[in-house]
């Protein structure tokens, strides 16, 4: 069976929930998938997937450094395995060109150019901010396009998961048919 990595980083979750939405939509089609937050397990291995998806969040303006470093190390099979990579940001949300710059500045860094990319709305967990993230969050969304709500006496998640469904669903046909045992419906 098709084995397919989700690697990923995330900070305050959402990521995270995100990755492992992928990796559901993955198995749903009938392949293997595991997703691995690469924070919690530093030296994965890619020698027994067949395809790899990343994942990363951006904070302030960038991807992380963790997982920048990740794709360096790998970026050699990442170039010979079907891939993709999605990035989670509020600029996801109303502000494409930055949230695409974000992009275009992490293929740079790690000169990884992956077959796919998705940019992926993120979300405002106010309630797990601390007062001070909670006030330089309000003070980032208030002059972002798109609407995002300064309202702190709740979390807003923005991810759009039939655009996450989408993204997966659009990779897997990049992957040898053969190799995949569909689920019978």
């Amino acid at each position: 069976m098709t084995k397919i990595l989700i690697a990923y980083r995330t900070i305050e979750g959402q990521t995270a929930r995100i990755a492992e939405y992928v990796a559901g939509v993955v198995r749903h089609q009938g392949y293997e998938a595991q997703a691995v937050d690469i924070k919690q397990s530093k030296d994965v291995s890619l020698d027994s997937y067949d395809a790899v998806i990343v994942g990363s969040p951006v904070h302030m303006g960038k991807h992380g450094d963790d997982i920048a470093d990740f794709v360096r190390k790998s970026r050699v099979t990442l170039e010979r395995l079907p891939s993709a990579f999605f990035s989670v940001s509020l600029a996801a949300y109303g502000d494409m060109d930055n949230a695409r710059a974000y992009v275009e500045n992490f293929e740079e860094e790690t000169g990884w150019h992956p077959d796919q990319i998705g940019y992926l709305s993120g979300a405002l967990l106010y309630r797990q901010y601390g007062i001070v993230k909670r006030w330089m969050m309000k003070r980032i969304v208030r002059d972002k396009p798109g609407g995002l709500s300064m309202d702190t006496s709740r979390d807003w998640v923005y991810t759009d998961w039939d655009e996450v469904k989408h993204f997966v669903e659009e990779f897997l046909p990049r992957l040898a048919p053969q190799n995949a045992s569909k689920i019978k419906s």
